[in-house]
């Protein structure tokens, strides 16, 4: 035990080394978030926990083993008799190197090679314990994307989404290196519960394997240090479901220890499109399917991406002093961070009541008749060709490319990311009252149909819906948005289309009712 410790005491400080060769962009494309040992001791207790009376030995395998966090982790926790066969698979010539000079005498047998490029061996394995890398989708080129969906169709019959990450084709191919009852756990990060590219993934978990338990970690206990990820450990059996089978779901505190957990069927679990919602915590009963959602209500967008916002986005005043003409600007509300206002109202020529307001360039003259006409004006832009602004992704795709896309101004926008503390919501609404339009960290909410007609009727109604969307409470945005590690949420237009607005309905209509209106 002490030739134990000592071997991973020098893994870490190896581990350290090797992570500090690559800078954070490098290590991002590969995905490489080493496991700290503490985590990869308490998934193994609980493997140990699984494994019960088995009598059978262990074959261990990591298809993306490092420098061996869990192999270390199973030797703690596992008694050596018990071990049969330990293997893994590394990409990384580095990693692969210092695993084979760390545990070879131990019996680990190392491969350095693609784990997805592998053929699966005719000795299966009965215990998987892994990390896989974290590579996201864009990150994989557009052969290795046909030949990983292939491959992940062939061997498991399932029809993988292009936007996979590299963890869930690892998951899945998988399979077919697994003995009948293997068990299974995966350190990967929870998005696959939500996202419209985990669907695939969790049909697999509910109809293919017998899914034994989810731990989800609280966001803003990240298990990486360098890496903005939520994770996940994901355990399951390599058998079909019993009729009567339930998986326990649970969140926040350790897995061995979670603060929350609850038991569902596959049925119950099947029914729930965003599985983060489970266990249900602080009130949430919710499974996605409410009767009455704010898309119903709103059209629900991202706000404008000028390009540059620098560049494009001035102070009003500074916007005059280079020339721009009223007519070629419009206002535009600040990032939220400048904005502590919750109702913004406008003046006169609709710019917000507000500390230096700002204006947006917005121009759909010619380089010619601007260069003619306004010289100043034009000095301002032929600088930002200096800087090549007009190059860039998006101004590169637009005539002129000193023109916007066209955004009316929201009566009420919602910020698009934030975070939680101390059980404060992570976004906020805003009444926008004047001619602001919003850039792209906002998004906008447009009411829309019998709303929108009952607003234009009786607008005192739109104090009552400020007050609901102000009034939704934390637990229903994180349940819809996403969650990064940290505790930085984000919510996209159609997640927040999905959040309950039945209560919303049910107050317009009961301030309506005299009038016999109702919205539905």
């Amino acid at each position: 035990m002490d030739d134990l410790k000592a071997t991973e005491k020098l893994r870490q400080f190896r581990q350290e080394e090797l992570d500090s060769q690559k800078d954070a962009a490098e290590r991002n494309r590969w995905g490489q978030f080493a496991t700290p040992i503490e985590l990869s001791v308490q998934i193994t207790k609980l493997a140990k926990r699984l494994w019960g009376k088995r009598t059978a030995k262990v074959r261990f395998l990591d298809p993306a083993i490092g420098t061996g966090s869990f192999y270390s982790a199973l030797q703690t926790v596992f008694p050596s008799a018990m071990i049969e066969v330990a293997a893994g698979v590394e990409l990384d010539e580095g990693f692969a190197k210092e695993a084979k000079n760390l545990w070879t005498d131990t019996g680990l047998q190392i491969t350095q090679a693609d784990f997805t490029a592998l053929l699966p061996p005719k000795e299966k394995f009965n215990l998987v314990l892994t990390n896989p890398p974290y590579v996201r989708h864009h990150h994989l080129g557009k052969i290795d994307k046909v030949r990983l969906k292939e491959l992940v169709s062939d061997l498991v019959d399932v029809n993988l989404s292009g936007l996979a990450g590299l963890y869930c084709h690892f998951l899945l191919l998988c399979d077919a290196w697994l003995e009948d009852d293997a068990l299974s756990f995966w350190l990967i990060p929870s998005e696959f519960m939500d996202v419209n590219y985990g669907t695939a993934v969790k049909d697999y978990l509910l109809r293919n394997v017998s899914l034994v338990q989810i731990h989800r970690f609280c966001p803003s206990d990240v298990q990486f240090a360098d890496a903005l990820v939520s994770s996940a450990v994901v355990v399951f059996k390599k058998s079909k479901p019993r009729e009567d089978h339930r998986v326990t779901m649970s969140f926040g505190g350790s897995l061995l220890r979670p603060t929350h957990k609850e038991k569902l069927s596959i049925d119950e679990l099947a029914s729930w499109r965003k599985w983060t919602q489970l266990p249900k915590v602080n009130g949430n009963e919710s499974n996605g399917t409410a009767a009455v959602s704010l898309g119903d209500l709103f059209s629900i967008k991202r706000g404008l991406a000028t390009g540059d916002n620098k560049f494009f986005v001035l102070p009003r005043g500074e916007a005059k002093k280079k020339g721009v003409p009223n007519k070629y600007i419009k206002p535009i509300l600040p990032s939220p961070r400048y904005l502590p206002q919750t109702e913004i109202e406008g003046d006169e020529s609709g710019y917000p009541k507000i500390n230096n307001p700002l204006a947006l360039i917005d121009c759909d003259l010619s380089e010619e008749d601007i260069a003619r006409l306004y010289p100043r004006f034009w000095e301002y832009l032929s600088e930002g060709k200096e800087h090549g602004i007009d190059k860039k992704y998006l101004t590169s795709r637009r005539r002129p490319w000193y023109s916007q896309e066209h955004r009316d101004p929201a009566p009420f926008v919602c910020t698009y990311m934030g975070r939680t503390n101390n059980g404060t919501k992570p976004f906020r609404f805003i009444w926008n009252k004047s001619d602001a339009v919003a850039a792209n960290v906002y998004l906008l909410l447009y009411p829309k149909g019998r709303l929108k007609a009952a607003l234009d009727e009786n607008p005192s109604l739109y104090l009552t819906v400020f007050e609901f969307l102000q009034g939704i409470g934390a637990h229903e945005f994180i349940g819809e948005g996403r969650v990064y590690g940290g505790g930085l949420h984000k919510m996209e237009p159609k997640e927040l289309s999905r959040v309950s607005a039945v209560n919303l309905v049910r107050k317009i209509e009961s301030l309506q009712i005299e009038k016999q209106a109702t919205l539905f």
